[in-house]
């Protein structure tokens, strides 16, 4: 696929990310599912400056860009993506966890992992951390996502900070949480948020969260590659129930396998192709509609260039 970028773009983004920048870089190594073709330019914005000038430099070009986190829940297409793919880092990775009174509040940068937020916040017995315990990705994505189990982390969010095209420089944002999305901007960099848990007693919390990491580990293909639940629960079911109903587990479409340990999971199994991915997840979507009268809905984002 011919990239988006002249040389003057290519220029500007040497000139100001150096070795931070790199070409045409194949976005498999950066995904959980190891999929995805090149990127134009993947760039490490450390600050919220580099986020204002790469705003500004897409809003002046005309460029397209998409921010990928820890891409646990993302499928890159086999062609790549067109623009520019950021990844966050430097101050982006900053997590603050600490006592006030009857509350333990966080502050956290969009790349933290969601993993180390809960275990520093469970020490310090923040009641509800546990329900996102053993869910991958950073903060931006889980905040994207409205990510949780019982609890979900909107319930949690007290501020959130970002950057946007019609606004480059950090600023703060009201946002609504629902079912697996919010009123976030898709185009919205989240910079930073903070949250604010009840606070109780630290033991029993990380016991909590043990118990649930344990669960799935035995219940998840934790040891494969893959993206997380791939659909969203229909209201009144679970998304792996009617898509084991169907006799799913076990299909494969070359290295793509709908994993035998949990039916909502696609694993890589030898080297898929995202082409391997959406075969199988439309084979899935078909039987569960035909047998079940249920339209499944993607959990899972699909993005930039698939190609047969």
């Amino acid at each position: 696929m011919a990239s988006l970028l002249t040389a003057e773009d290519r220029a500007a983004l040497s000139g100001h990310f150096a070795d931070r920048v790199a070409f045409d870089e194949p976005l498999a190594p950066y995904t959980w599912w190891r999929i995805g073709g090149p990127a134009d330019a993947l760039v490490c914005v450390d600050s919220n400056a580099d986020a204002a000038f790469v705003l500004r430099l897409c809003f002046k070009r005309r460029l397209p860009w998409f921010v990928l986190g820890l891409g646990s829940n993302v499928l890159v297409g086999d062609g790549g993506i067109r623009g520019l793919v950021l990844r966050l880092g430097g101050s982006f990775g900053e997590l603050d966890v600490r006592d006030e009174g009857p509350v333990v509040a966080v502050a956290a940068g969009a790349s933290v992992q969601l993993a180390l937020l809960t275990a520093q916040a469970a020490s310090k017995g923040a009641l509800g951390v546990e329900s996102l315990a053993g869910i991958p990705g950073s903060v931006g994505g889980a905040l994207f996502m409205n990510a949780g189990t019982d609890r979900e982390i909107g319930e949690f969010v007290r501020e959130v900070w970002v950057h946007t095209l019609t606004k480059p420089d950090v600023h703060p944002v009201g946002v609504q949480y629902y079912y697996r999305h919010t009123t976030l901007a898709r185009d919205a960099i989240v910079a930073r948020v903070t949250l604010a848990f009840e606070r109780g007693d630290p033991a029993a919390v990380r016991a909590s969260m043990q118990e649930r990491l344990v669960r799935r580990k035995r219940t998840q293909p934790v040891g494969q590659p893959n993206a997380g639940s791939c659909f969203r629960n229909p209201p009144g079911a679970k998304a792996g129930a009617l898509i084991e109903s169907v006799g799913a587990k076990g299909w494969r479409s070359g290295g793509a396998e709908v994993s035998a340990l949990h039916a909502n999971f696609i694993v890589n199994v030898a080297n898929a192709k995202a082409l391997d991915v959406t075969t199988l997840l439309a084979r899935v979507r078909r039987a569960v509609r035909d047998a079940c009268d249920v339209d499944l809905q993607l959990e899972v984002h699909l993005v930039g260039e698939f190609v047969a």
